[in-house]
């Protein structure tokens, strides 16, 4: 079927930018990059391999300053010299006529000493984050906060110079950006902490910054997105209302979209089991059309896509996409039955999955369960995918070619950086 909903263009609001369809690859980490951030050979050809069927394509985070690493191999944007290599990215993001999105952020609390190389991780304030083996990080100053806006703003200078289509500033998965707005991370008294909208002070500072900067620098049309999550399940913590006051003061900025991070499209309120309303649902009403909405989350099929294309603007879809690259082309040459939704173990390093990766997820979440992997046997046979201890005599036999690591989005909460799409 060639008529799906999602493979129809899509025109941005403010921005003379087209779309060729309505898929969107998330950002998803890799750690493919060098020790110090800068784009490594493996990771352009990891992005290109990924690129020319889908609408969008939004890079793994990147970090606008040195205090702002996440975790290994984490892209950067904190220096003009690395602006070479992330201009390589973009170029191989944009093959086929995919549009290049480079997410910034800063980690905030959700690093350690070890990552920052002896530096105490920071925050809005003197709060760990509320799980095992976390830091205590010191509060920012209020120079130190109006230099990391300063940061973010320069990291969009050179996303605009390295030639990608626009930023996405990543205000979700419990990050720096989200942790000025959550009464749980922000415990200030001063003008950047207190009640919502003090608390709200933060993560519209960073947009304004970005919408200057882009009004300034770009010589072309440049999209301006934000991410969020919806909630949070700390005590205090973020709720809906809080999430839809945001989105209020955000309607009044110039964002081009809205990318709602969630480990289900269809997913109801975690901190109230009572309300069977569909989250995304309700964000989309209240958004009312301001500004695109793009939804991630358990999308792997046609079908799945274009269930949350009837409902939404823009479907991303993750970890589909890592054990195949080519999804739209296949749906694009009614060649459906030929998408891969299992990986054998073969093809990992053709897909730039290395067995160190398969490691690691076994470590974190106890099984493959965002890149189902079959046995040779089984590769024709049901799609059902297999536990990773079927594979383990195959693992044991491959040599170590890189270390690429793709972690599931219900792991970003227990590993410092993660973070991930379904």
């Amino acid at each position: 079927m060639s008529g799906y909903h999602f493979l129809k263009t899509f025109t941005f609001k403010h921005q003379t930018i087209t779309l060729k369809n309505r898929i969107v690859i998330p950002p998803m980490t890799t750690r493919l990059s060098f020790e110090d951030g800068t784009v490594t050979r493996d990771e352009i050809r990891y992005y290109q391999q990924r690129a020319g069927g889908v609408g969008m394509f939004i890079t793994g985070t990147a970090n606008v300053n040195a205090l702002g690493k996440g975790f290994e191999g984490e892209l950067s944007v904190a220096d003009d010299r690395f602006i070479p290599g992330l201009s390589k990215l973009a170029a191989a993001m944009k093959t086929g006529g995919t549009k290049a999105i480079l997410q910034i952020f800063s980690a905030g609390r959700m690093s350690n000493s070890k990552i920052l190389r002896g530096e105490q991780p920071v925050s809005a304030s003197a709060v760990a984050a509320p799980r095992a083996g976390y830091e205590t990080p010191r509060a920012l100053t209020s120079a130190e906060i109006e230099a990391t806006i300063h940061d973010f703003g320069q990291a969009v200078r050179r996303a605009i110079l390295a030639g990608f289509d626009g930023i996405e500033l990543h205000g979700a998965n419990t990050y720096l950006i989200q942790q000025f707005y959550s009464p749980n991370s922000n415990r200030r008294t001063d003008e950047w902490g207190g009640d919502r909208d003090k608390r709200m002070r933060f993560p519209l500072a960073v947009v304004h910054e970005a919408e200057k900067v882009i009004a300034t620098i770009a010589d072309r049309p440049f999209l301006l997105g934000y991410r969020i999550s919806p909630e949070e399940l700390e005590q205090p913590g973020i709720t809906l209302d809080d999430t839809l006051a945001l989105i209020d003061a955000l309607k009044q900025t110039k964002i081009d979209y809205l990318h709602v991070s969630q480990s289900d499209v269809w997913r109801t309120s975690l901190r109230n089991p009572e309300d069977t309303a569909i989250m995304n649902e309700q964000i989309r009403d209240h958004v009312a059309g301001a500004f695109p909405v793009i939804v991630v989350g358990g999308l792997k099929t046609p079908a799945d896509a274009e269930k949350a294309a009837d409902s939404f603007d823009l479907v991303a879809i993750g970890h589909e996409m890592i054990r195949e690259p080519h999804w739209v082309q296949k749906v694009l040459d009614h060649d459906e039955k030929a998408i891969r939704y299992q990986i054998a173990p073969a093809d990992l390093e053709e897909l730039g999955i290395a067995p160190t990766f398969l490691d690691f997820i076994e470590s974190i979440s106890g099984g493959a369960k965002g890149v189902p992997l079959t046995t040779a046997q089984s590769m024709t046979s049901s799609n059902v995918p297999q536990d990773l201890s079927s594979i383990s005599n195959h693992r044991a036999s491959r040599a170590v070619k890189s270390s690429a690591f793709f972690l599931p989005s219900s792991t970003y909460a227990m590993v410092p950086g993660a973070t991930s799409d379904l």
